[in-house]
């Protein structure tokens, strides 16, 4: 009897790569979907391939089936690989035979987050707002972090199937005066001002920079996106606070545009490192207003719950939901 192959598992970034295997069936209706995690600092290593080995001997492993699959934060469509954070370059097909695995699947990191997302529980997310999902119908989620990713979830034949690209990039549509103020401001330093120019860590930073010109501040310090958002939250700062009331306003708008694309009536999902460090404020400025606010097709908006995702490790948990569907 042909033993079943261990599925590994692995969430690959620019300073770290976590590494873990998927549970037994059996674990899974207790929520538990992978274990023996390990985390690796990149810089420790010359190549993923070093990583993956290390990882194999460490857990005994060597010489047993394994099936891979390998959330990776770069394009993955082609068979060589190179990472976008890091000087690495590598074949699917040579890392694949060089390993021993019998099948290697690489996904964006993006469609690991949204992969994770039917797998959550209610401890591993924050409703922000009304609104109630409808089982089987699509799913969205964004993320302000480095930049502002974006993905959708649709199901077919029982399934979940991931559609991702670039909506991050998509021009940003201000509302009301004061945003249009900040993309005039945007405007001279930039030819064209995406979402993602205002949603993503570097994003909040020119909003805040926007925010002091047009209340001609002329005191303002550079502040990093983890200050401002600090500042903000406790109200240390009446211009920090402004502009992460801005950041939230922005990303409700965007995060409906989704709803309405995909008609997301599974919910629209908030991912990235920077939303979970003030959820609260989230909930209490006008992020859920904006989101419902659409005109004649708000009910569609008003329908959709929001989320902000609180797990840890989403990406090795969408690794695991991709392997286990495969």
């Amino acid at each position: 009897m042909t033993k079943s192959p261990t599925h590994l598992i692995a969430d690959i970034g620019g300073t770290n790569i976590r590494i873990a295997v998927v549970t037994p069936q059996s674990e899974h209706e207790q929520g538990q979907y992978y274990q023996d995690v390990e985390t690796y600092k990149c810089a420790d290593y010359s190549n993923l391939a070093a990583v993956l080995q290390s990882y194999i001997e460490k857990k005994g492993l060597v010489g047993k089936p394994l099936d891979a699959c390998l959330a990776i934060a770069c394009p993955v469509d082609d068979d060589l690989i190179s990472m976008t954070n890091l000087p690495w370059q590598f074949s699917q097909s040579q890392l694949k035979e060089q390993l021993g695995f019998s099948t290697l699947t690489l996904i964006n990191d993006y469609t690991a987050i949204a992969m994770a997302i039917p797998l959550l529980s209610e401890q591993q997310k924050v409703k922000v707002g009304g609104g109630e999902a409808i089982s089987g119908k699509a799913i969205s989620v964004c993320g302000p972090g480095t930049g502002l990713g974006v993905a959708n979830l649709v199901p077919v034949d029982n399934k979940w199937v991931c559609i991702s690209g670039e909506g991050g990039h998509v021009d940003f549509a201000p509302v009301g005066e004061f945003e249009i103020s900040i993309l005039k401001y945007l405007n001279r330093i930039k030819a064209r001002v995406s979402y993602e120019q205002l949603l993503s860590g570097y994003g909040l930073e020119q909003v805040y920079q926007a925010v002091c010109a047009i209340k001609h501040d002329t005191n303002n310090e550079r502040l990093t996106a983890a200050d401002i958002s600090a500042k903000g939250v406790n109200g240390e700062c009446e211009l920090c606070r402004l502009s992460l009331s801005v950041f939230c306003r922005v990303l409700g708008a965007f995060a409906g545009n989704l709803a309405l694309t995909c008609n997301s009536l599974g919910g629209v999902y908030i991912a990235g490192g920077i939303v979970p460090r003030f959820i609260d404020f989230v909930k209490t400025s006008a992020f859920r207003e904006r989101f419902e606010s659409k005109g004649r097709l708000s009910h569609i908006t008003r329908q959709a719950p929001t989320y902000i995702i609180t797990e840890q490790q989403p990406g090795l948990l969408g690794a695991a939901a991709y392997a286990l569907q495969s």
